[in-house]
């Protein structure tokens, strides 16, 4: 069995320091080695400036990265060619006192496939690709799928549907 590790360092700093709940800044900076600083904050009802990426963000957008990621390894082995993928993902979270969980996430992928014989294939591997994605495997609470797939130019879904666009 492989064992892979990762490795951020978080940096934060304030020279008034945290004298008072409502005054400290949540802004920090998070790096990885050889990668670019990404600048987070809290999110905006926890005192955050909404301009930049908090902890929630950050969990969906791993959530919905893995899943793309898992998703196309899976096509290409399976010979189902996706042109474009997109994902609308949201999440809810319920505070309870001063913490809080997410309750679930829901991934919306819009797949565009080549071939209209490669339709349901392509939505079946959504479940396999759920599956191994190692941050879905790692959290606590349901990650859903919403996916629609769509032939190149023919704006059809896996049913065979027309779809608007």
């Amino acid at each position: 069995m492989a064992e892979h590790r990762y490795e951020t360092r978080l940096s934060w700093a304030d020279p008034a320091g945290t004298v008072d709940v409502r005054s400290y800044t949540r802004e920090h900076e998070v790096v990885a080695p050889g990668r670019a600083v990404l600048v987070g904050t809290a999110d905006k009802p926890f005192r955050g400036d909404p301009a930049l990426w908090n902890p929630e963000l950050l969990l969906l957008a791993a959530l919905s990265g893995c899943h793309l990621l898992s998703y196309l390894s899976f096509c290409a082995r399976a010979g189902v060619v996706v042109t474009s993928y997109a994902d609308a993902a949201s999440g809810a979270m319920r505070q309870e006192g001063m913490g809080g969980r997410f309750t679930e996430v829901v991934l919306r992928p819009e797949v565009v496939v080549a071939d209209a014989s490669m339709l349901q294939q392509a939505e079946a591997l959504h479940a396999p690709a759920h599956d191994a994605c190692f941050i879905a495997s790692s959290v606590n609470f349901p990650v859903r799928h919403a996916a629609t797939v769509l032939v190149a130019g023919a704006g059809r879904d896996a049913g065979g549907r027309e779809v608007g666009r």
